[in-house]
């Protein structure tokens, strides 16, 4: 197994991970930050199976990353391809593979309630979980990045792919947000990092 791998997780995770990637000869690869995802899974064509993690996440949410990928190895192997991506066969599997990695130890114990909770049902991203996703950030090293919940109504922001949006109001979760361009109206998870614009 790829040494460095190592540097990304929390160390008393670590004998763990070994153990688990040594079963499953998986080809685990570090990336450079892909805005759209933090990793992924897939079967290469010559037979192996690879999962890819960006190098960007803090130690916590690559870890997660990583059960979430090995969970989709997992599943496949156990129950064929014909499996939802995030069905249930993938969540129990992740649930089953996350359990032994919940202890103080690993995690900070302000995330060991927010984990709990989010793993009695896991969604395909746990940036949907706004609650964790917000807990984990706070992890981060820090940026010039403002969270679309903190900024003001009316007052615009921009993406990382330059769009540029006006803050509306929130409706149960989340954030209508006014695309100045196109004038098309648009729903921010609360938690989605923008850059805010000075006027």
């Amino acid at each position: 197994m790829q040494t460095h791998l190592l540097n990304f997780i929390p160390t008393a995770a670590q004998p763990m991970i070994i153990e688990l990637l040594a079963i499953d000869h998986l080809v685990v690869k570090v990336k450079n930050e892909r805005k759209t995802r933090h990793g992924d899974y897939r079967e290469l064509p010559n037979g192996k199976h690879q999962i890819t993690i960006n190098s960007n996440l803090n130690v916590y949410r690559f870890l997660i990353t990583l059960i979430h990928e090995i969970a989709h190895f997992e599943a496949y192997k156990k129950h064929g391809r014909f499996i939802k991506p995030h069905g249930k066969e993938w969540k129990q599997t992740f649930q089953h593979l996350m359990l032994p990695f919940f202890s103080p130890e690993i995690f900070p114990l302000e995330l060991l309630p927010l984990l709990a909770n989010h793993f009695k049902n896991p969604k395909a991203s746990s940036d949907t979980d706004t609650q964790l996703a917000y807990a984990l950030k706070q992890y981060d090293e820090s940026n010039d990045k403002t969270y679309v919940f903190e900024v003001p109504l009316g007052k615009m922001f921009k993406l990382y792919n330059g769009r540029i949006f006006k803050q509306g109001k929130q409706r149960r979760k989340r954030f209508e947000c006014l695309e100045v361009k196109t004038g098309k109206l648009y729903l921010f998870n609360p938690n989605a990092e923008v850059e805010l614009l000075e006027e």
